[in-house]
């Protein structure tokens, strides 16, 4: 067992010594301040008190626990993937990662886990140092919808808000309009209120054994976390039908090729693509990035007529020629990007 940065009175130095070191370091200035026998007194002459001494040994103790415990913070990274979390994060620079953590029921989300995402997210939309956020499931599976469980034996204690515009939906954050990319990783099973939560991202990268559909139709489970909006629009009408109406899994290549899918990975693999991805975005010009997404949704899902999509694009856009544009094209001018070369790097 080790102590670190253990300060002694008025020196300045810290000096990392074991307990036993710490122990023979106060018998020694015991001996040298010829103050007394033991270490109690050799810490009275030094103006610590019992008390002091006491708070001194916990206080090191302490940070000693802190340090290697599972739930210390180091590197700047939040390791919280321990058991009892139904949710852990990571900060990664300025992209977070939010996990579900429920592997033992495939992820599945229960009103604790719907309200701790909805924090989550909720924290990294309001956070000016973060840029993207990635959510995935532990254990392997992204999120095989809601603890139907839960739903069969405390059916007293669920509370739906009926009003989208107020409280947390079922799963949690899926009536949010979030002003930053999200980016769901993909595995495993993403199925019923999972596929709505995978919907909520901006981009699904998908691994290639996962699965996805609307498994809740077998148990009369209805789409109410947005599913019945953004599939028809992600994919379109028909096939949002197929998959609304039958209920049946579709593989990563189907997904891929409906659109639902943006990128198809090897397994065990989503994860880090999705971060190399949210890493790639984090590099340009945010304020300009993020006005064309918002004009992107409003489009889809907002505009009332086409002339007034076209209007909210001419002014959330025109501002950021100032603010982004110019600088940018001095970068180009001075040669980056030329003869149709691509890099995220400013």
């Amino acid at each position: 067992m080790c102590i670190r940065d253990i300060h002694f009175s008025n020196r300045a130095t810290l000096v990392p010594v074991s307990f036993r070191s710490f122990y023979l370091c106060l018998s020694i200035t015991t001996m040298t301040l010829r103050a007394c026998q033991s270490t109690t007194r050799a810490l009275l002459a030094r103006n610590l008190s019992w008390r002091a001494a006491t708070a001194l040994v916990r206080l090191l103790g302490k940070k000693y626990s802190e340090k290697n415990s599972p739930y210390s913070t180091t590197a700047g990274k939040e390791s919280e993937k321990v058991a009892g979390r139904t949710v852990v994060k990571e900060r990664r620079g300025s992209v977070v990662t939010v996990a579900i953590n429920r592997p033992e029921v495939r992820n599945a989300v229960n009103q604790e886990t719907a309200g701790r995402l909805l924090d989550e997210l909720t924290a990294f939309d309001s956070d000016p140092a973060l840029t993207v956020a990635v959510l995935h499931g532990n254990g392997g599976n992204f999120c095989a919808g809601y603890d139907l469980k839960e739903l069969a034996h405390h059916t007293a204690s669920l509370k739906l808000e009926q009003d989208v515009t107020k409280g947390p939906a079922p799963m949690g954050p899926s009536r949010l309009v979030l002003s930053k990319p999200l980016i769901a990783a993909v595995s495993g099973y993403a199925v019923a209120g999972g596929l709505e939560l995978a919907l909520l991202a901006d981009l699904r990268v998908v691994e290639e054994s996962a699965v996805m559909g609307v498994f809740c139709r077998r148990f009369g489970v209805p789409l109410i976390d947005g599913g019945t909006v953004r599939l028809p629009h992600l994919i379109g009408l028909s096939r949002a039908m197929d998959l609304i109406l039958t209920g049946r899994p579709i593989g990563a290549q189907e997904a891929l090729a409906f659109g639902l899918a943006n990128r198809v990975v090897p397994d065990g693999q989503a994860l880090q693509a999705a971060l190399e991805l949210a890493e790639q975005i984090s590099t340009f010009p945010q304020q300009c990035m993020r006005a064309d997404r918002s004009s992107a949704l409003y489009s889809v899902y907002d505009a009332p007529s086409f002339s007034l999509a076209l209007q909210y694009e001419m002014d959330h856009g025109a501002p950021i020629i100032q603010t982004e544009s110019v600088a940018g094209a001095t970068t180009f001018s001075s040669g980056t990007g030329r003869g149709g070369k691509f890099s995220s790097k400013r």
